[in-house]
C-alpha cells in the first residue's frame, strides 16, 4: 500500500451512517454497533479503499461493496467472528504485507465467506495481524492443505495502521 494521503475528510450523514451500520452488521453482526459511537467522518485518500474515521481514529474502511474494522479498531474492540488464528511461523510473513497460506492456520471461525473480509489474529497471544479478502469460503479453507487462501489488504505497521489525523 503506498502512502495514504488525506485529501479532505467530512462528517457523514444519519442517512449514510445507518447505511454503513447496516453493513458493518452484515460482516460482523452485532459488535457493530461498538465500532460506531462517537463522532464518524469520511476521509477521501488516494488508496483504493474508503476511510471512515470515528471520533478522529481510521477505524472501518469500506470497499467493493463490503465495509469491516480496522486493526486499530479491531484491538480497542475486538470480536468473535470472521477470524483465523495463524501458527507463529506465519507472524513475521503477516507483519510484512504477505498473503495467507493454508499450513500457517492453526483454527478459523465457520463464517469466512470468498471475497470477504476477516481478522488474522496469532495463537499465542490473540493479537491482530492483519485483515485479508478470502479466496475460498471456510469449507474450502479448511478442506485444502496448500495454497494461498486470503489476500492481505491491511497489516499491522502498513500506512493505514499509522495514519494519524
Amino acid at each position: 500500500m503506498a502512502k495514504l494521503n488525506v485529501k479532505k475528510r467530512y462528517s457523514i450523514r444519519k442517512s449514510r451512517l445507518a447505511d454503513l451500520k447496516k453493513k458493518l452488521e452484515e460482516e460482523i453482526g452485532e459488535s457493530a454497533d461498538s465500532f460506531l459511537s462517537g463522532n464518524v467522518e469520511i476521509a477521501e485518500t488516494d488508496s483504493d479503499f474508503m476511510i471512515y474515521l470515528v471520533n478522529r481514529k481510521p477505524a472501518i474502511m469500506e470497499r467493493d461493496g463490503w465495509v469491516f474494522p480496522t486493526l486499530r479498531a479491531f484491538v480497542e474492540t475486538p470480536f468473535e467472528v470472521r477470524k483465523a488464528v495463524v501458527d507463529s511461523g506465519a507472524v513475521a510473513f503477516m507483519a510484512k504485507g504477505a498473503d495467507l497460506m493454508r499450513p500457517g492456520i492453526v483454527s478459523l471461525t465457520g463464517d469466512i465467506r470468498e471475497g470477504r473480509p476477516f481478522v488474522i489474529v496469532e495463537e499465542k497471544h490473540g493479537k491482530p495481524l492483519a485483515i485479508a479478502v478470502a479466496l475460498m469460503d471456510s469449507e474450502g479453507i479448511l478442506a485444502s492443505d496448500k495454497g494461498k487462501i486470503a489476500k492481505n489488504i491491511h497489516y499491522v505497521g502498513d500506512d493505514l495502521w499509522n495514519l494519524e489525523i
